[in-house]
């Protein structure tokens, strides 16, 4: 596991956004081989998406061959509704890359069959051949997608039943009532997200300072599903000096060590861009 720690969010989105892109850069993926990618919705990756918006205008990187799965979808909501998934995809993102359409993979929420839909998620990312990254953020209970905290570890695209702390803390995007957010989503199970290549999760902020501290420092367990990132062969961390408050001191020190001595590494191909 790689932790990246940097100042603030800003620096934290830009970082992650140049690693995407330096991935994106070196694999000059094709039409037959394109490069797949993972992606989440929520307030952690805007900044992320802002900037890789803005390598695509520069020129400097195009996603013409990229294809993309998204994590998850409310059940019930239209993908017109301003609050759904797709819709939040395209106003910060899809919209502003030149990106085909029939590349991007977002989950049906209103599907008459919902397990029938997670099954066809599941064949269409193998179809693709796997996804290269996933990025994604992390909920203050350790929770990844809608994977709450209990959830196998080994578990595939399913519908969930969203807890209140959840329902709590997305209620901002409706007005503040928690009536208005929908009890159930369906999302990528934990098993789905460490079946990808390689793993990148955002986390800043204090509120994400106890999952920070457990995804680090503690044993993997299904109470805090992002520990899970123990167990894969290729994970990354980037938090916030304000996500670290938990963490012991001598573990802040090794990690930053070691990446003082990585020089040749992708988000340095953008980094002055």
């Amino acid at each position: 596991m790689r932790v990246i720690i940097k100042k603030d969010y800003d620096a934290c989105a830009k970082w992650t956004a140049d690693y995407i892109a330096g991935k994106l850069f070196r694999a000059c993926p094709t039409e037959e081989n394109p490069f797949v990618l993972g992606l989440p919705t929520g307030s952690t990756p805007l900044g992320v998406y802002k900037r890789l918006v803005e390598l695509n205008a520069k020129g400097l990187i195009s996603f013409k061959n990229v294809i993309t799965f998204n994590m998850d979808e409310y059940s019930n909501l239209d993908e017109n509704h301003p609050q759904s998934y797709h819709y939040f995809m395209n106003e910060h993102f899809f919209s502003k890359i030149d990106i085909k359409k029939e590349n991007v993979h977002i989950l049906d929420g209103t599907a008459a069959n919902p397990e029938q839909e997670c099954l066809c998620y599941e064949e269409c990312i193998r179809q693709a051949g796997g996804i290269d990254l996933f990025l994604g953020g992390c909920g203050g209970d350790g929770h990844i997608a809608f994977n709450e905290p209990g959830s196998s570890l080994s578990s595939r695209t399913r519908m969930k039943t969203l807890t209140e702390d959840t329902i709590l803390a997305n209620a901002r995007f409706f007005g503040g009532d928690c009536s208005l957010v929908p009890r159930t989503a369906l999302t990528v199970g934990i098993g789905t997200i460490t079946d990808a290549k390689e793993v990148l999760i955002m986390m800043t902020g204090p509120s994400k300072a106890d999952a920070l501290q457990h995804a680090v420092e503690e044993s993997v367990s299904q109470m805090w599903p992002v520990t899970i990132l123990q167990m894969h062969r290729s994970s990354i961390i980037v938090a916030d000096d304000s996500c670290t408050d938990k963490l012991r001191v001598g573990t802040v020190k090794y990690f930053n060590g070691i990446e003082a001595k990585i020089t040749d590494s992708y988000e340095s191909i953008f980094a002055n861009k």
